[in-house]
């Protein structure tokens, strides 16, 4: 317990910068007492409606309630949502000074229409047709060109909305590494072979086993381990096999694999992999866990954490999120908290 709280007291001593989809999420709630005359829906009854960062700036939303300096970099529309979007991230003290309009795409919006606990419908609100507006990617590197290096840790939150390219994976990734910077990747299945020599990537099993099958891993061992389940994870033993690959085809310092109630599965570079149990309670919405496992572990790395600890901390902050409604964020007090209940 000692050295997690050594860890976490070095929070708020560290800057990351979180590049990616930026998402606004609405959610209204109600009851449902009735069948719609018109049709076979039911009629929500509207209590309260709210807005919440999703997407990458939740993960931001994360750093900053575990007390890290935070600066988000992404792009919004020039509509209504970007400038909700915009007014509650510096209301949670997040830095937007990396945050670009283009004014040909709306700023993604996911609405949840939310009765009885229970989510009755989404309505998604984006245009993946549209290319980013001309000079869009210009600007993001030569903001990364400028403000990189001042960070301890970056962290790339892909949602698959356009903006994390092949191109501004790379050119973040060599910045990076130049400048000795950790960075981390909480990835898209169709982008993984973009996240080559990263700290981390942090998949969930799903996305690890479409993984083996996007970047084409041919390992003999692979392909004997996994028989006629070619793309099926389903032992520790055929993870721990996946896991290593991945590390060695991606050229990764770590990889940490989320199983859901199964824990987590951390694989080094030259180390055996790692189990690691579960810590959640009760399991009340698994959303945003992923932005709590991603927000952690890289931050704990930042404080100097090994990756192992950095991993447990990490998992500690998800069995936290789980337990709440929503994509919403684990504080300090919170893990804090989860950990002292831990120990009893």
């Amino acid at each position: 317990m000692r050295n997690y709280r050594s860890v976490i007291s070095k929070f708020s001593k560290q800057s990351v910068l979180v590049i990616g989809d930026l998402i606004l999420d609405q959610y209204i709630r109600g009851s449902v007492s009735r069948i719609s005359p018109e049709a076979p829906v039911p009629v929500v009854l509207q209590q309260d409606s709210f807005y919440t960062p999703g997407g990458a700036a939740n993960v931001a939303h994360n750093l900053s309630g575990l007390g890290a300096q935070v600066t988000l970099m992404g792009i919004i529309g020039k509509d209504d949502e970007g400038q909700i979007l915009v007014k509650d991230l510096k209301k949670r003290k997040i830095d937007t000074k990396g945050i670009l309009v283009d004014a040909l795409r709306p700023t993604v919006t996911k609405t949840r229409v939310i009765a009885q606990h229970q989510q009755v419908v989404r309505i998604d609100k984006e245009d993946m047709d549209t290319p980013l507006a001309a000079g869009a990617i210009k600007k993001l590197h030569g903001f990364l060109d400028r403000h990189l290096k001042d960070y301890d840790a970056v962290i790339l939150s892909d949602y698959g909305k356009g903006l994390l390219t092949a191109q501004t994976v790379q050119y973040a990734v060599t910045l990076a590494r130049q400048h000795k910077v950790i960075i981390t990747v909480d990835p898209k299945v169709e982008h993984f072979d973009y996240y080559r020599r990263v700290t981390a990537i942090t998949p969930n099993l799903k996305e690890t086993e479409n993984a083996i099958r996007s970047i084409k891993i041919t390992s003999p061992e692979l392909s004997q381990k996994l028989g006629v389940n070619s793309d099926k994870l389903r032992t520790d033993e055929e993870i721990d096999c996946a896991g290593r690959e991945l590390l060695k085809c991606l050229e990764l310092e770590s990889l940490l694999v989320t199983l859901s109630e199964r824990g987590m599965r951390l694989f080094e570079k030259g180390r055996r992999p790692v189990s690691i149990k579960t810590k959640a309670i009760d399991v009340f919405d698994v959303t945003g866990a992923g932005d709590a496992v991603i927000s952690v572990f890289t931050l704990a790395l930042a404080c100097g954490a090994s990756k192992p600890l950095a991993a447990d901390l990490a998992n500690v902050g998800a069995g936290v999120v789980v337990g709440k409604l929503g994509a919403v964020a684990v504080t300090k007090r919170e893990l804090l908290d989860a950990l002292r209940e831990g120990e009893k």
